[in-house]
């Protein structure tokens, strides 16, 4: 694997920090998540028109840019630094892959040039707390059982006239209160025949509510759905006896965004632990800078190991999707990390719920809840290489004496 960046990439991380250095400082970004729509529309386009931003993966043929996975991931890198409020993650990360894996030729063909263009947003909405689970981050999400399981709960899907119909309840919901074009996750076929499928539902359907809630980052803004009998239309073809592997697609979505996840963690860490430094080298404390005194450096030093370390894991993870969980598990602690030192080097003024360093405190413990823990991420990863699988029994015969 060459690892090493093309110059394709190298401007297009240098464009991406000039525009968003120009467009998304601290008080920017305050602004913008404060917004009905809990980002700055107008920056969203000039990233999706000047810089095809949502458009970097998905294919030319589909009106995309015709990058690899591995361009968004880096292309992250940069939003993370700057906790970049947007529609991107649930737009490009999550909805824009199924779209192109599950999807029929038509609704491709009408759905991926504007979710490539920046015009239509998109949010996928995954019943409950489950979203890790799902994705197949920290759980097995095979059977299903996430979405209902055919029971009470969940979403409920029932076919009707040639059509469909979805009924419940979704909560946190990345974007969901102000995407264009919803991605459920619903169960149909009652319990015999229980299966998990994914339902087109658009923001203008009758019976569907929405509202915005209340985040501990609000730079991810969430959004709680109700489903009241809502008319939804199958992503895919055929119904409950299809053959479209959902949960697969599912969790190749989340291998891909687990890598994304890590770069946008590693961006975010790099930078608090830069305006650390910076700030360290400028407060003076008994007449000389604290980022002198000798217990400081040793602190700022382990950071920069642990970031540089998580750097390295998640560009390996924009290579090799299939190491994106243990990537971003390293990601996120180092983030975790760095956040909390940054709020403890700064001293008082560090420990003020309104400084900036809360940011990225407030992004690492909000992606913790959404797509971790860190342990769950790693135990998963270690399951699936089969690390602790026991080893088996040598049996001794018995020998008649």
């Amino acid at each position: 694997m060459d690892a090493a960046f093309t110059a394709e990439q190298d401007e297009m991380r240098r464009t991406l920090r000039e525009v968003l250095g120009k467009r998304c400082g601290p008080d920017e970004v305050k602004a913008a998540v404060r917004t009905a729509a809990g980002y700055d529309r107008e920056l969203w386009q000039q990233l999706a028109q000047q810089l095809g931003l949502p458009g970097i993966a998905v294919a030319e043929e589909h009106g995309g840019v015709g990058c690899t996975p591995a361009d968004l991931a880096l292309a992250c890198e940069e939003t993370g630094r700057v906790l970049l409020p947007s529609p991107l993650l649930a737009t490009a990360v999550l909805a824009a892959p199924l779209v192109t894996a599950l999807g029929t030729a038509t609704q491709r063909s009408s759905l991926l040039p504007p979710l490539a263009a920046g015009g239509l947003t998109a949010a996928l909405a995954v019943p409950g707390p489950a979203l890790a689970t799902a994705l197949a981050l920290t759980g097995d999400g095979a059977l299903g059982e996430w979405a209902g399981g055919g029971r009470a709960g969940g979403v409920q899907a029932r076919a009707v006239d040639g059509g469909w119909r979805l009924y419940g309840e979704v909560a946190q919901v990345l974007d969901g209160h102000s995407a264009a074009l919803l991605l459920v996750a619903a169960h149909a076929g009652g319990f015999a025949r229980s299966r998990t499928l994914l339902f087109l539902v658009r923001e203008d359907a009758p019976g569907l509510v929405r509202a915005r809630q209340a985040t501990l980052d609000e730079t991810r803004p969430q959004g709680r759905i109700q489903l009241r009998d809502v008319e939804a239309e199958l992503l895919g073809e055929g119904g409950v006896e299809a053959g479209a592997d959902v949960l697969g697609a599912l969790a190749a979505a989340g291998r891909g965004a687990a890598a994304v996840l890590a770069a946008e963690a590693v961006g975010a860490a790099g930078q608090a632990l830069a305006r650390t430094v910076e700030y360290v080298r400028q407060r003076e404390q008994f007449g000389r800078a604290i980022g002198s005194f000798q217990a400081v450096k040793h602190r700022l030093a382990d950071l920069y190991v642990q970031v540089q370390a998580a750097r390295s894991a998640a560009y390996y993870a924009a290579w090799d999707p299939r190491q994106g969980g243990l990537a971003l598990a390293q990601a996120l602690e180092a983030l975790r990390t760095t956040a909390g030192e940054a709020i403890q080097l700064h001293g008082g003024i560090g420990f003020t719920w309104e400084h900036d360093a809360h940011l990225y405190f407030k992004r690492a413990a909000a992606d913790e809840l959404l797509f971790g823990p860190v342990h769950r991420l790693r135990a998963h990863a270690a399951d699936a290489a089969g690390l602790f699988t026991p080893a088996p029994r040598n049996e001794t015969k018995k020998v008649a004496v």
